[in-house]
C-alpha cells in the first residue's frame, strides 16, 4: 500500500438511475429508450403504486420523472411528495401534456411539456442531476 486514498468513482462516469412514471405505455417506453441511449439507467413504472414499490425495493434512484396527470387519485405532484417522504434526497422532474394553471407552485422540480424535445429532455435531466 502506498498510503494513497482509495480512488473515488467519478460522478460523471457513474450511471445515474432514473425512475420514469407515465401511464402512456408508448410514451414511457420511448422516453425510457431515449434516456438509456443517453447512458442513464432507467426503471419504468406505469402508475404511482409501482413507482412506490420501486422506491422501496431499488437501491439508488437519483431522479424521479413523473407525468403530472395520471388516471388515479394520485397525480405526479402527490407521487413526488410521497417519494420524498421515503427518499429526501430524491430529485424530481415532471412531464405533462396539459396546461394546468398554478401547477408550478406545487411542483418540487421543473416541468417539461409534451411533446418532448429529446435534446431538451436530456439536457434538463443532466442539469437537475448536477444541481446541489
Amino acid at each position: 500500500m502506498d498510503g494513497a486514498p482509495p480512488a473515488q468513482p467519478d460522478q460523471k462516469s457513474a450511471k445515474r438511475h432514473i425512475l420514469l412514471v407515465d401511464d402512456d405505455k408508448t410514451f414511457r417506453e420511448a422516453v425510457g429508450q431515449l434516456l438509456r441511449r443517453a447512458n442513464f439507467e432507467v426503471t419504468i413504472a406505469a402508475d404511482f403504486r409501482v413507482a412506490l414499490e420501486v422506491l422501496e425495493a431499488e437501491g439508488q434512484i437519483d431522479l424521479l420523472i413523473s407525468d403530472i396527470v395520471m388516471p388515479s387519485s394520485v397525480n405526479g405532484i402527490a407521487l413526488s411528495r410521497m417519494a420524498r417522504l421515503r427518499r429526501r434526497e430524491l430529485k424530481v422532474m415532471y412531464i405533462t401534456g396539459y396546461n394546468i394553471p398554478g401547477i408550478e407552485n406545487e411542483a418540487l422540480g421543473p416541468i417539461l411539456r409534451k411533446p418532448i424535445d429529446e435534446t431538451k429532455l436530456v439536457s434538463e435531466v443532466e442539469r437537475v442531476l448536477a444541481a446541489a
